[in-house]
């Protein structure tokens, strides 16, 4: 089936260091980009990270310090890819959560402005997890009834990730989506907007230490903090920010806390 695009859909996978968004860097991007009128560029590469590889990690992905000695640095990559990236929506497996965060920080890191909040942005993983209440292999098992091979590759990933995604629209067009609330929350259509909608809809920062609550207000999500909204607690206890300002965030979390505090200042 063809995806019903207004926008360029860029489905990516990221292969990296670790999994602490905060620290751990790209070591292999691959890209699909899925153009309105059917055409699809691939573009992928190998990263050198700038720090060793954990041994960890390669026993996952099979890359090695080796593999990418001599290889770019991130940095020399990003405009490239910003500009790859520009115009399109994003899609992926676990990119909420993941691939989208490390992106921005790796982009952040290299002085490239990357504003993902003007995309859509649609997860196979979230849309799986919601309709069939599992992993990728599972889900190209599932959907698709053969086995992924060479899983943790990120261009075997992606491609699957492609395929994930079109067979869950052509399974699921029409139907309605409930949360684990019992609450419908919209229904799965051929259409990036909903869809994004259903991945994404209640999300501030990539971290997710800010959510949406069920009134569209911003609340904490971590911490002593909790369910509060995030305009009450910088108002009541200004040292807050400070302190996350100065922590362990990730900086599309410091810079999404920012914005509401200038905005907030703003309305005053």
């Amino acid at each position: 089936m063809n995806l019903n695009l207004k926008n360029p859909l860029c489905i990516f996978d990221l292969e990296t260091t670790g999994t602490n968004i905060n620290v751990d860097r790209i070591i292999e991007i691959a890209v699909i980009k899925v153009m309105s009128n059917g055409e699809v560029i691939r573009k992928s590469d190998l990263v050198n990270p700038g720090v060793p590889i954990p041994a960890e990690s390669s026993r996952i992905h099979g890359i090695t310090d080796t593999d990418v000695a001599g290889k770019p640095l991130f940095k020399e990559l990003a405009k490239e890819y910003a500009r790859f990236f520009e115009g399109a929506d994003l899609a992926g497996f676990n990119v909420l959560k993941f691939d989208i965060p490390i992106l921005v920080e790796e982009f952040l890191r290299a002085g490239v402005d990357f504003d993902y909040s003007r995309k859509k942005i649609i997860d196979a993983q979230r849309i799986f997890h919601l309709m069939e209440k599992r992993t990728l292999s599972a889900a190209y098992r599932f959907y698709l009834n053969k086995e992924l091979h060479d899983s943790h590759t990120a261009e075997a990933d992606t491609q699957a990730t492609m395929e994930v995604l079109m067979a869950q629209i052509a399974r699921y067009e029409g139907q309605p989506v409930i949360d684990s609330m019992g609450n419908t929350i919209g229904e799965i259509r051929n259409d990036m907007e909903m869809l994004s909608q259903l991945s994404s809809a209640d999300m501030i920062d990539l971290a997710g230490r800010m959510v949406r609550n069920e009134k569209g207000e911003e609340v904490f999500n971590f911490g002593k903090h909790k369910g509060k909204r995030v305009t009450d607690v910088l108002r009541n206890e200004p040292s807050y920010y400070d302190w996350m300002m100065n922590g362990d965030f990730a900086l599309d979390t410091k810079r999404k806390l920012t914005e509401i505090k200038l905005r907030e200042l703003k309305n005053k």
